[in-house]
Formats: C-alpha cells, sequence, structure tokens
C-alpha cells in the first residue's frame, strides 16, 4: 500500500503548493518552503519504492522502514485533509454570507480579514505540523540511502518467476479428471476437423489452483498425444517477448533455433515448420493484457498448421483468456478441489513414512489444517510437505493455530505466487485489495458497498471523464479478473458481479501486506480487552466482528486507537450507546464509521468534528433523529440511515453536505416516514434510494428533487400528503435525471385527502427519459390507463389499484418482458383492453394513451410482443381471463412467454386459450388458486393443453 499512498500524498503536495487559495489565505513564513522540501523527498522515495516493496519480503529492516514510511504519509495526509477542508468550509462562509458579487472593495477587505483572522489558528497548527513531518521524514530519508535501493526505470522488479515444463507424475495428482476430460474434449472433439480457425482454450484460476498441473495432464494425455502431429510447451509468463516465444517454438519444433534473431525470419522458419501439422500449443503462466504482442506469432501459427490445431493457454487473468483469442464458451475458470479431494492431497504428503499409529494421532489436527486450505492445491501440497517431517502433535498444531505468514516454511512457498499477481496490479489498484484485509475470512463482499468504502479512504480518484464510482467498478472487475476474488453472484440481467468472497490465502497474503495497518477482532465470548494488546496502536482500519448473540459489551479500548481511519462493526449484541461518545471524542481520524444493528437510539452531536469523516452507516439502529451538527461533515460522501424505523426526519441542514454522493433511507414500508427537506443543496447525489413527499410548503416537497440531476439507478417516490396542483409535481424535473433506470411510486396512506388525483400526479411527474422499470403502489387513480411516458419499459409493477376495475392496455407496450399485477381488489375479468385489442381501442377517448399496438411486417398484430414473465397475485375477486380464441394469421399474443405465476386467485376459472396453446411456456406456478388446481392436475380438464410444460408447480 505504499507505493499508492505516497502517491496520493505527493499530488497533494505538488496541488497546495499550485494552489491559487495559498495566495488568498497565505501561509506562516517558511511553510512553502518546507511543502516544497516534503514534495523533493517524496520525490526520491518514489524512485526507489518498487525496488523496496520487493525486498520487504525477505529483509526485515527494509519491511520496518516501510511500515514507517507508510505512518509518516498516513499522518501527512491527514494534515493536508484538514487544512483543505477547513479552507474549503471558510469560504463557503463567507460566499454564503455575502453572495453579492459587487461587493464594495473596502467590505471585501474586511471580509476577507474576519476570514484570515478565523484561519491564523489552522495555519499555525499546520505549520507546526508540517515542520514535524519534515523533520520525521529527513529520518526515512536518511535511512533510504543505507539500503542502497535500485532506482526504478519504467516499471516494477519483479520477483523470478518459476519456470514450468510439461513434464509431471500424475499419480500425485487428485481431483482433476472431470475437468481433464473437459479439456481433452475441448482440444480432440469430433468437430475439430471441420474448423478452420485455431481455437484457444484458456485455463484462468487463481495462483497455486493448479492451472499449470492441469495443463500438463492434458499434456501428457494419450488420446492428445496421438491426435497431435506436433506438441510444443512453452512457459511465458512476463514480460511476453514475441522473439524469445517464437525461438521457443521453434527450437520445439526444429531442436535448434538456427541463430535467427529477427522475429519475421523466426515466423516464416515456424510457418515452414508445422506446414500440414496438426499443432497444440501450450502458453503456461501468460499475464500480457496488449493483443498486438500476440496477433503477429498468432496469424504465422493459423497460416502455417492444420485445421483442428489448438492453443491452450494458462492464466490467473480472465481479461488475458479474451486478448489470447478464447471466447466465452472456451474458458474453463477452475475450481477449488472438494474437501474429500483436498484432504487426498494434503494427506499424501503428510503422512508420507508415517505409520499407523501416528498418522491416528495426527489425523484430527490434519483435517483441520486440510481445511484451511479451502481447497487449494498449493496451499494442502506446501502445509502437507511442511508437515511430512514433523511427528509430534504440538508440532501440527502450531502450524494449525498460526497464520500462514507466520510459518517461516510456508510464507515464500505460498505467499511468493499471490506476490506477483499483487505486483501485476496498477498501483492504484492495491489498495483497494489490501483493504479487504479489513473483513473477516469468508466474508461477503457486495460490490457497491466495497466502492463506497475505497471512496471513503481516498483509494478511487475522480477525473473530467470518470466518476469515482465507475473507477471503483473497473477497480473491482480487475481484481475479479484476476483470480483475487472468487464464489461469485451476478445479476441475472446483465451479468454483472454484485457480490463475491476472498480465498483464505489470498486473504492471508492481504493480511500479511497490512498486519500493522488492519487488525480484525472477533469477540466470541472471551476476553476483547486482552486480544486488543497484541495490535499496533498505529493502526489505521479495523473492524469488530461479534461471532454470537451473547450481550458482551464492546470493547471500551477502541478508542484508544487514535490514528483508526476506518471503524466497522458487525453484528453487535448489546447496545453501543454508552461506548459511542468516547470513539468520537478520540477518533478523530475516522473517514468510514459503521455500525449498523448497533442498537444505538442518540448519535452524539461532537460527530460534527469528525472532519474527514466521509462514509456513515448507522442503518438498522433506533435513532429518533440526526444531529444537526452532522450537516457539518463537509467531506461526506455516503449516508446510511436504512432501516432506522425510528427515524422521523433528517437534519434540516442537509443541503450542507455537498459533497454527498450516497444517501439511503430505505424502509419500503407505506406508513414508515421521513421528513426530506432542504435537498437543493446536494447537486451531487448520485444515490438516493427513496424520497418522501409530505406535502406543499414547510414540509418535504417534491420540488427538492430538481437539482438533483445526478442520480443514477432506481428511485422510490412515496406520497404522504396534500399535493395541491400539477405544476408543483413538475417542479421535480424528473426528465431532467438522465441515469435512472427505475422509477417506483408509491401513492401513500389515504388517511389524507388529495387535493389533485394520483392519475394527474402521475402524468404531471414527466419522468426520467431512460427508464426501462416502473413500480406504481396504492394508487388511487380513476383512470385505468398507463401515463404517455411509458413505451420503453421492460418491467411494470401494478400493486394495489384500489378503485381500477379493468387493467391498463399493457399489450401495446413493445418493449415489456416482466409484468408483476398483484392487489387488485376491484379487478373481476380481465378481457381484450388488457391486450390492447379491444374494439375501438385505437379512439381512445382519454387523452392518456401508450401508444399504438405492435403490428409485424406481414400486419400481424402482436400483443405483449417481447413478454417472458407474467405474475398475478392476489386478486380475490377476479373471475375471468377472456381468451382471444385460436391464434391466427392476422393476430399472435404472447409469443415470448416463459413463465406465468398465479398466486391467491380463488375465484378465476380457467386461463385463456393463447397461454393454453403457448409452445414457448416453461414454467407454471398456480398457488393457492383451487379452481385452477384441479384444472391442472393430470387428467383435469386443463392439463392436456400444458401438459408440454416442464416446470409445473401445483399447490
Amino acid at each position: 500500500m505504499a507505493d499508492a499512498l505516497v502517491t496520493v500524498v505527493l499530488e497533494q503536495l505538488s496541488s497546495i503548493i499550485a494552489q491559487k487559495v495559498q495566495k488568498e489565505v497565505g501561509l506562516v513564513a517558511g511553510v512553502k518552503n518546507e511543502v516544497q522540501k516534503l514534495e523533493r523527498k517524496f520525490k526520491a522515495i518514489i524512485a526507489v519504492l518498487a525496488d523496496a516493496e520487493q525486498r520487504q519480503l525477505n529483509e526485515e529492516s527494509i519491511k520496518h522502514w516501510m511500515g514507517q514510511l507508510k505512518d509518516v504519509s498516513y499522518d501527512m495526509d491527514d494534515v493536508l485533509d484538514e487544512w483543505s477542508t477547513t479552507i474549503a468550509k471558510s469560504q463557503m462562509k463567507v460566499n454564503d454570507e455575502h453572495p453579492r458579487k459587487t461587493i464594495k472593495k473596502v467590505c471585501s477587505f474586511m471580509i476577507f480579514s474576519c476570514f484570515c483572522f478565523r484561519e491564523v489558528g489552522l495555519r499555525c497548527h499546520v505549520a507546526r505540523e508540517i515542520q514535524t513531518l519534515n523533520d520525521r521524514i529527513d529520518g526515512i530519508v536518511t535511512e533510504k540511502n543505507t539500503f542502497h535501493f535500485k532506482l526504478s526505470e519504467g516499471g516494477p522488479n519483479l520477483p523470478e518467476r518459476k519456470i514450468t515444463a510439461s513434464v509431471i507424475d500424475a499419480t500425485e495428482i487428485k481431483g482433476r479428471e472431470k475437468d481433464k476430460g473437459t479439456i481433452v474434449k475441448m482440444l480432440v472433439g469430433e468437430s475439430s476437423d471441420q474448423e478452420p480457425a485455431l481455437r484457444t482454450i484458456s485455463l484462468v484460476g487463481m495462483g497455486g489452483i493448479g492451472k499449470t498441473t492441469l495443463a500438463q495432464l492434458v499434456y501428457n494425455d494419450h488420446q492428445v498425444e496421438t491426435y497431435f502431429g506436433k506438441r510444443i510447451w512453452v512457459c511465458v509468463s512476463d514480460p511476453f517477448d514475441e522473439t524469445r516465444i517464437a525461438k521457443a517454438i521453434l527450437e520445439a519444433l526444429t531442436r535448434s533455433a538456427q541463430n535467427l534473431i529477427e522475429l519475421q525470419a523466426l515466423l516464416e522458419k515456424i510457418q515452414e515448420s508445422i506446414s500440414g501439422k496438426r499443432l497444440l500449443l501450450v502458453l503456461d503462466d501468460v499475464w500480457n493484457e496488449d493483443s498486438t504482442k500476440w496477433e503477429q506469432l498468432k496469424n504465422s501459427l493459423k497460416r502455417g498448421c492444420l485445421p483442428g490445431s489448438r492453443f491452450l493457454v494458462t492464466t490467473r487473468n480472465k481479461k488475458v483468456a479474451n486478448i489470447m483469442g478464447s471466447s466465452s464458451t472456451d474458458i474453463l475458470e477452475l475450481g477449488l478441489l472438494s474437501p474429500d479431494e483436498c484432504w487426498s492431497l494434503f494427506s499424501q504428503f503428510a503422512f508420507f513414512e508415517k505409520n499407523s499409529r501416528q498418522r491416528e494421532n495426527l489425523e484430527g489436527t490434519g483435517r483441520k489444517i486440510a481445511e484451511r486450505c479451502k481447497g487449494l492445491p498449493l496451499a494442502a501440497k506446501t502445509l502437507g510437505s511442511l508437515l511430512r517431517f514433523k511427528r509430534s502433535r504440538a508440532e501440527w498444531e502450531s502450524v494449525l493455530n498460526n497464520h500462514v505468514w507466520e510459518i517461516e516454511e510456508a510464507e515464500s512457498k505460498l505467499l511468493a505466487p499471490l506476490w506477483l499477481s499483487y505486483h501485476d496490479l496498477p498501483t492504484k489498484m492495491r489498495p483497494c485489495f489490501l483493504y479487504c484485509a479489513v473483513f473477516p475470512k469468508d466474508y461477503t463482499f457486495k460490490r457497491d458497498a466495497l466502492i463506497k468504502l475505497w471512496m471513503a479512504q481516498g483509494f478511487l480518484r475522480e477525473t473530467q471523464n470518470q466518476e469515482m464510482e465507475a473507477t471503483g467498478g473497473e477497480c473491482f472487475e480487475a481484481l475479479a479478473a484476476r483470480s483475487f476474488f472468487q464464489d461469485f453472484e451476478k445479476d441475472e440481467d446483465d451479468g454483472r458481479i454484485i457480490e463475491c468472497k476472498m480465498h483464505d490465502m489470498v486473504h492471508d497474503f492481504a493480511q500479511s501486506m497490512t498486519k500493522n495497518e488492519i487488525f480484525s477482532l472477533e469477540i466470541d465470548g472471551g476476553p476483547a480487552e486482552s486480544k486488543i494488546g497484541s495490535f499496533s496502536r498505529d493502526a489505521r482500519h479495523s473492524m469488530v466482528v461479534f461471532r454470537n448473540d451473547d450481550a458482551y459489551s464492546f470493547p471500551a479500548t477502541i478508542h484508544s486507537f487514535k490514528k483508526l481511519r476506518s471503524l466497522i462493526v458487525n453484528g453487535s449484541p448489546s447496545p453501543m450507546n454508552a461506548a459511542l461518545p468516547h470513539l468520537i471524542a478520540n477518533l478523530s481520524c475516522l473517514r468510514t464509521l459503521k455500525l449498523s444493528d448497533c442498537g444505538i437510539e442518540e448519535v452524539p452531536s461532537n460527530i460534527g468534528k469528525l472532519i474527514h469523516l466521509r462514509h456513515v452507516d448507522l442503518s438498522g439502529n433506533e435513532i429518533k433523529e440526526l444531529p444537526e451538527e452532522m450537516c457539518e461533515l463537509y467531506n461526506m460522501q455516503t449516508l446510511d440511515v436504512s432501516a432506522c424505523w425510528k427515524l422521523e426526519k433528517l437534519p434540516d441542514n442537509i443541503g450542507n453536505l455537498i459533497k454527498l454522493r450516497h444517501l439511503s433511507v430505505l424502509r419500503r414500508s407505506d406508513s414508515s416516514f421521513v421528513e426530506m427537506r432542504g435537498f437543493e443543496g446536494l447537486g451531487c447525489l448520485r444515490e438516493l434510494d427513496e424520497f418522501h413527499v409530505s406535502g406543499s410548503g414547510e414540509g418535504s416537497n417534491i420540488g427538492g428533487l430538481k437539482n438533483l440531476n445526478h442520480l443514477q439507478g432506481s428511485l422510490w417516490i412515496k406520497w404522504l400528503g396534500d399535493v395541491k396542483d400539477p405544476d408543483e409535481v413538475k417542479k421535480a424535473e424528473l426528465k431532467r435525471k438522465e441515469k435512472l433506470t427505475r422509477l417506483d411510486l408509491r401513492f401513500g396512506s389515504r388517511r389524507e385527502r388529495r387535493i389533485i388525483r394520483d392519475d394527474e400526479i402521475l402524468e404531471a411527474l414527466e419522468p426520467p427519459p431512460n427508464i426501462d422499470w416502473l413500480g406504481i403502489y396504492d394508487y388511487q387513480g380513476i383512470i385505468q390507463v398507463l401515463p404517455s411516458w411509458i413505451n420503453k419499459l421492460k418491467v411494470v409493477r401494478l400493486v394495489n389499484w384500489g378503485k381500477i376495475e379493468n387493467l391498463p392496455s399493457l399489450g401495446k407496450l413493445p418493449f415489456l418482458e416482466e409484468l408483476a399485477v398483484a392487489w387488485m381488489d376491484s379487478v373481476r375479468k380481465v378481457g381484450s383492453e388488457f391486450l390492447g385489442m379491444e374494439a375501438g381501442a385505437d379512439d381512445d377517448d382519454s387523452d392518456i394513451s401508450i401508444g399504438e399496438i405492435t403490428a409485424s411486417p406481414s400486419n400481424t398484430i402482436i400483443a405483449f410482443p417481447r413478454l417472458k414473465t407474467l405474475s398475478f397475485d392476489t386478486l380475490e375477486n377476479w373471475e375471468e381471463w377472456e381468451g382471444e380464441g385460436r391464434r391466427n394469421e392476422d393476430k399472435t399474443i404472447m409469443p415470448s412467454l416463459r413463465s406465468l405465476e398465479i398466486y391467491d386467485c380463488p375465484k378465476l376459472k380457467a386461463l385463456p386459450d393463447y397461454i393454453y396453446q403457448s409452445t414457448t411456456l416453461e414454467k407454471l406456478r398456480i398457488m393457492y388458486s383451487p379452481i385452477l388446481k384441479e384444472q391442472f392436475k393430470e387428467g383435469g380438464k386443463g392439463w392436456p393443453n400444458t401438459s408440454h410444460t416442464p416446470n409445473i408447480k401445483l399447490l
């Protein structure tokens, strides 16, 4: 983390020197020179950091020096942040107090003098801090010179990489039979001879998972050996040297590189040598992300060899696999061994030449050690080999109870491969990866939450062309592609990773790199205070994890870690009300304070003094109100008070949080309401999950959304109160929120009488132009059709429309893929109007319509042309679903339907003909609808029509 941290500090120092604000505010005499000295020293340190990062793995003195460097860099970052924050806040106050630009010079001078007077204490404090830091960095620079570091010359000094070959003893390999069979089939499948192009098969996975081993097994398989006329193994590693690789290929083909030097000559000779041969080329350990380095070699090989030839690539990075030419179907992401396979591999080494009595004595401990390997073959083999010559249970338990990096014999073999992956990361991504060490093993990382935490620590930079959130998304994807994450849960719609985990060995590596900066405290019943004593008081990030529900109190001595930048509490079983004031009073460096579900009833007012604070998560607590002092937190980026059911209002001055980007008040309940006013100043807001409208005037006015044009994703708007006229609704200017894609409207309880109708509100909204999801809940309008702006919708949810007897003409929506209708008490019949095929549909005398029904080029009318999922839930009075007769040449209904679900519709008598006749239906659910259920039992009236549907469930 040191390299990225030092770079950040250097950027801040350079910015301070160049800032115009220096001329306006001034500095204590000599401070500018001190800042310039610091800048020069940090530049000199950056020049040797690559060498220092590598050598710290084996030299304790350098590791200590790196720790000192990180400490002074953190402290410098705090000083600079305090300085810039206070100046910015003071300038805001001046601008607020005197907004007019045409102020007389004498008045301006008085204002400026007051401003300087307020800042004189700060400037003296900054001067003292910078002088102290300069003295500290002097010692670090002096010590640097004693290590004789190598200067960086355009790139990192990478550790020596292991050279691989194709030789293997297959008897030592456990658990890859299925994977081997899959790859062999991809290489020698029946279709190979018909394929003109070279296919590239890639094995992808984290370091130590067995990619090279599997490639060796495949390479030496008899079927593969027989099928390919020529097999070549090349260990590529990094850098990707086309000439060296070409020489290796040519040497394998001719037993000599023939003293050729130029790439062109090598490629010509290779083409000549492989002519008329079916080739298998294994490229092991590829890191290259530059497609141009591979293209010439690939094209030359394609022109030379026979169809059916193959490339087999091993890499840790899925992006590399794509660059090398593998399609998604040609990438095998290698999984971990099963527990039994892992135990078999571990015991093969650990119990070598041990008798049955020794094995019986050690097996219990051995199985626990094997479990720690979490299916990683390298870990099982390394720890098994380590224990091969250890025969006492005490020795084995020592291995079990220590971190991997504390076991000297295992550290180099297990962590070194991960060091290569770490070193391959761009410098700015490294702190994002290392920050994950603050979480416990087997923790589920949520993508968006993790990105917000990275933002709070300053790991992500915003540019003119890209927001921090987008940069964070790229970083997350890069870590996943490089196999730092695993166990992915993906979004069903776009395939984006939304959750993942980290393998224990990767977690151990991250902890080994941050062991004096980051600590996790697990409280499971023992005395927590005794555990705290082993952690460095210079630690910067901490997570406290309660492992059970017993009411253990929060460890009070946490507040002695005064340099903490992150405090994350997970699962506190007892309220933190007593501990919280002391924590806030002492942890002045906090940037992240995450205290969800901690039983907190009151937030101390002194939280406003935590000037560095950027991320506050108080979700799930018993808070009734937030102190106005929170609005002094100028740097706040994320505030989460979701599921705080007792919270009645947000602070009136919340608009002062001009850097706030994410605000969550999520509660969804119809009756729960939060007073939300003063939002006009939150122009940076990117995420607002709910906005509660209490009415007009002094309350939470819908017009508060006017300036929030950066909102992204989804937004819930909930009404609870009077709206006087449509023009008031238009003040929200939702049409300018171009990045919103989902809109949910809950019209609230019926406790108050509306001045205008719900349908008038709906049409007046002028919603975002790019929404594809619309939900409307508790709608009490009297017009049954939807407004004119919904034609782009892919998902529609209509819930609890109390007065509507007929469903809107949703069949006209050309892009609709998913429709859910629920709690429609007044609906008794669903007829042709639902399809948009009712008589006179095109002549609807209402001024609200949703466009024309879709027609194909052959003039066939298509209702619901793209609908895939349809569900009806709790329509208790629904009796008839009218059909349209059999399909004919000029009418088609729901041609894409895949899933139909009907819940709690007890009076519904039958499904329409177009459902019975569907040839696309794959899933049918009929639950708590007894009349329909009887029809669809085997042999029932409806059975012949839907018996071909593969997935039917009746209840």
